[in-house]
Order: C-alpha cells, then structure tokens, then sequence
C-alpha cells in the first residue's frame, strides 16, 4: 500500500484553478456539484512531483480486498483514495492549513486514519510513504526498518531506452 504526501495547495497552479474565470477544464470541474478527483487535482498542483508518485504507486499498489492500494493524505480528511472527488471550496479549505506546522484539523484526521489502517494491515503488508524527504515533517520521527534491494524480484517489462537528444 502506498501513501502519498498531498500537494500545496496554495502555490500559482492553485490560483489558477481558483479563478472563477478559468476556463479550462479541471477548474470548471472543480467548480461543479461533483468536483474533480483528488489525485488528477493535486496531480495539476503539484505538477510532475505528485503525478510521478501517483503514477509509480498506480504501477505497483495491490489492492487488498475493498481496502485501496493507494492513499492521499489531504489535510484535513485524512487518508482518501485518489478517486476521491474534491471541489474548489476543499482547495480554499486545504489552503489554510498548516501541515508542516502540526496543525490539528490536519493530524486529527490523520491520525485516525492511520491508526484505523494500522489495525487493519496483516503482518505481510507494508505501507510506503512517497513524501519528500526535504520537509522534516516526514523524516523527524522514528527511523523506519530498512529492506535491502539486492535479491529482489523485479516485475514488468523494462522500459525503452530514450534516444540521446541532438545538438542543434
């Protein structure tokens, strides 16, 4: 199961989904009764940093029954999977606050959901944080146990090797 660490939502990509004039498609959406899923929203934020660990997790997640493989962590409901729809009021909410100051509208909900998810995971099951390590938010705590690469088993085809780029 991976975890993935929720994207800023009050930098420029942000402004421009808060627009009220913004045309293009995900701020009309996000405008809407049924809003935009969370993973597509924070995947515009954040740009290629969210979209990456979004598009690994999707690559690798097993889900396990009805529990998803993949979890956002928003910051104030908690853990939610990436379908989860949200609308440009969440945004306006999520931007106010802190998650890198310990805020508890942002650990309340948190800490309910991991601890709900801790209780349910088997002894097999490892959960990921895919988070920056550039924010001591996520490497302040305990030291986690480290597995090691070397014997692991690779899946899926390799990808193609890209060609060199020309000088022009």
């Amino acid at each position: 199961m991976f975890l993935l660490s929720p994207a800023r939502t009050d930098g420029r990509r942000a402004q421009l989904v808060f627009n009220p004039r913004a045309q293009f498609s995900l701020a009309v959406r996000l405008r809407e009764p049924d809003g935009a899923e969370i993973g597509e929203v924070f995947s515009f934020l954040s740009g290629l940093y969210f979209r990456g660990k979004l598009t690994y997790a999707r690559a690798f997640a097993q889900q396990n029954g009805s529990r998803p493989g993949i979890l956002v962590i928003t910051p104030d409901q908690g853990l939610v999977p990436p379908e989860t729809r949200v609308r440009v009021d969440d945004l306006e909410r999520f931007s106010t606050i802190d998650i890198g100051a310990g805020d508890k509208r942002y650990l309340g909900p948190l800490t309910r959901d991991v601890a709900s998810l801790a209780s349910r995971l088997r002894r097999q099951e490892n959960v990921v944080l895919l988070g920056s390590i550039a924010t001591g938010k996520y490497v302040e705590g305990r030291e986690l146990d480290y597995i090691p690469v070397a014997g692991a088993l690779r899946r899926g085809k390799r990808p193609p090797k890209l060609d060199r780029p020309t000088r022009t």
